[in-house]
């Protein structure tokens, strides 16, 4: 036990006890139950992992490993003490989902049958209007697994070449064919699994042939090209290993100045309250907006009629196309993207013969699943959906992504410069499936029938197929990742944890422990329970606050975990920045535990 100093007004000084990190009551209990004399042979150690920690298969080979690697705790080598069985608990070797599952999902079904990790305006650093275009985010991207970037390609100044830039903002570009490189050293960096580029074309034709060679050249046998201009049926994850698609509208006549930016960055000059943050905001990101009730009240004053659906350059019908288009261009393209004209209802049509990608803004998906939710549902069935963030996110914010992977939406696409709450629902997503980028959809969202009543019905109300009963034990870490003064002046933090579920609107909630005054170990041992109906589309959100009586809490750690990877029993909980990246000692004891 070790003492720190504050200093206070300048004329005195406060003095707190540090003590060291001490096994809370309940792991206490445990280890009496499953030890002798005082010690958990390898046996005692098999059991607790048996009916504790509910891995039905464990060795006792594997105990005596963990007994190995937690020998330095203790002088006896016969097993763990308490202290050793603690640390054990309390370490990496026991994270909240299973290291080992790797690539697990079966990745041989069509490119439609995955939610896919989906970026959106790849190359920006910052905000929407004035952040420099470069390629560093996009290989930031790459590199935590990312698998869909977006380009937005014009031509240059002297219209001889080609530039990656946000179009009628100013954002400074850069050059298309850095991009291109790096995003050819830098796809399969976190994944070998197929990278999707997304082009959003401005270009002339004699640009678009440019194009065309820059890709060819630069990706050579790993860009995968399609034998037809149209596919009765996407291609699997399994059988595009270590390949490039071309994902974009087929080409029309160059408007020239007539050109109209995209749909989602229409509305530049609204929203700018949107672009600066405050408060909790700039440490949080503002609260994940709600799904309950059918609509998300963010959203409740933004009106999207059905003919909006059509007032992006995606709407043009292909077999209206002229004829002075780079056929070279054409030939690039495996996914084809459009909106046909007619509305929603011709936006849905599902071809039997021919599958293609849509793209939506979140208003567009909002308004459009108010009343045909479910044939949403079924077009994701065999065709891909995009959903892209809407035009007033001029501070590269992001929206709930559960709106659009409850309708099958594979590309849900996401401003991944940022952070912020939904930035982090993105991130627990894709830990999962190894963290690859490819995230089966649950069986439910991929049954087919012959009417409508046999396809999944987001709006419908389902009973609870489990209940996750969670026990936050304590935390410890900041200690040594912060600052003494950091999180307060003139004492040590007062944390306390919110922790809830992510997921359809039912499933939704977020509850708190109370905050633990002055201690950097912080030990609350309170229980929560959420029942769940949809388990498969939730996550576990957690996040540590550091409570301030005057100002707004501080920041103090985040994560969240798609729970059907969830591993039952009492697991130590690696916490993350802002950002997402993992502190190097910050975490959680935490137990989670299914009810039938």
């Amino acid at each position: 036990m070790s003492k720190q100093t504050y200093s206070v007004c300048f004329c005195w000084r406060r003095r707190f006890k540090l003590a060291l990190a001490e096994a809370p009551s309940e792991i206490k209990t445990l280890f009496e139950e499953y030890s002798e004399n005082e010690i958990m042979t390898p046996s005692h150690l098999k059991r607790f992992l048996v009916e504790v920690q509910k891995q039905e298969k464990a060795t006792e080979e594997e105990a005596q490993a963990i007994i190995d690697s937690f020998r330095h705790f203790h002088r006896r080598g016969v097993g763990l003490n308490l202290e050793s069985f603690f640390k054990y608990l309390f370490s990496d070797d026991n994270p909240p989902l299973l290291p080992s599952h790797g690539v697990y999902h079966d990745m041989t079904f069509p490119l439609s049958h995955y939610f896919i990790y989906t970026g959106h305006n790849s190359y920006l650093t910052g905000n929407q209007l004035s952040s420099e275009c470069s390629d560093v985010p996009i290989i930031n991207a790459l590199k935590r697994g990312v698998r869909v970037i977006e380009l937005d390609i014009w031509p240059n100044a002297a219209k001889d070449n080609i530039n990656v830039l946000h179009g009628n903002t100013l954002t400074p570009p850069v050059e298309l064919i850095r991009c291109l490189r790096s995003i050819k050293e830098y796809a399969f960096v976190a994944s070998e699994y197929p990278v999707v580029i997304t082009l959003e074309d401005h270009l002339t034709p004699d640009l678009q042939a440019k194009v065309a060679e820059m890709v060819a050249n630069t990706f050579g046998d790993i860009l995968f090209t399609p034998n037809t201009e149209s596919v009765k049926e996407f291609p699997s994850p399994d059988s595009l290993k270590r390949r490039i698609i071309i994902s974009t509208k087929p080409p029309k006549e160059y408007l020239g100045g007539k050109e109209k930016d995209k749909g989602d960055d229409s509305q530049h000059e609204k929203g700018k309250e949107d672009g600066k943050a405050s408060g909790e905001d700039e440490a949080w990101g503002k609260e994940v907006p709600s799904l309950r009730g059918g609509t998300i009240e963010d959203y409740k004053d933004n009106n999207v009629d059905e003919e909006d659906l059509n007032d992006d350059d995606e709407s043009d019908e292909s077999d209206k196309l002229p004829h002075n288009v780079a056929p070279e261009y054409r030939r690039l393209i495996a996914i084809h993207a459009g909106k046909p004209k007619g509305g929603l209802e011709e936006c849905l049509k599902v071809d039997p013969d021919k599958v293609r990608r849509l793209s939506l803004s979140e208003q567009q998906l909002e308004k459009a699943a108010i009343n045909h939710g479910k044939q949403i549902v079924r077009f994701t069935q065999r065709n891909i959906l995009r959903v892209y963030p809407k035009g007033t996110r001029i501070d590269s914010s992001n929206y709930n992504p559960l709106i659009g992977w409850m309708h099958g939406a594979q590309m849900v696409a996401f401003n991944m410069q940022g952070y912020g709450r939904s930035l982090w629902l993105m991130h627990g997503m894709f830990r999962a499936n190894g963290g690859c980028g490819y995230v089966k959809k649950p069986d439910f969202l991929l049954e087919t029938g012959g009417s409508d009543n046999e396809v999944f019905d987001p709006k419908a109300k389902l009973p609870v197929k489990t209940t996750l009963k969670v026990t936050v034990y304590m935390g410890e870490g900041w200690y040594y990742d912060f600052k003494h003064t950091h999180f307060d002046q003139y004492s040590p933090p007062d944390f306390y944890t919110r922790v809830g579920i992510a997921g359809v609107p039912s499933d939704t909630v977020m509850k708190k422990t109370k905050p633990i005054e002055d201690n950097w170990l912080p030990t609350w041992n309170e229980t929560f329970e959420f029942p769940l109906s949809v388990p498969e589309l939730a996550l576990l959100r957690i996040e540590v606050h550091e409570y301030d009586m005057s100002e707004k809490d501080d920041f103090g750690g985040q994560t969240c975990l798609p729970i059907r990877e969830l591993r039952s029993g009492i697991r130590a909980i690696p916490l993350n920045s802002q950002k997402g990246e993992k502190y190097p000692s910050v975490k959680l004891l935490m137990r989670f535990e299914f009810i039938n």
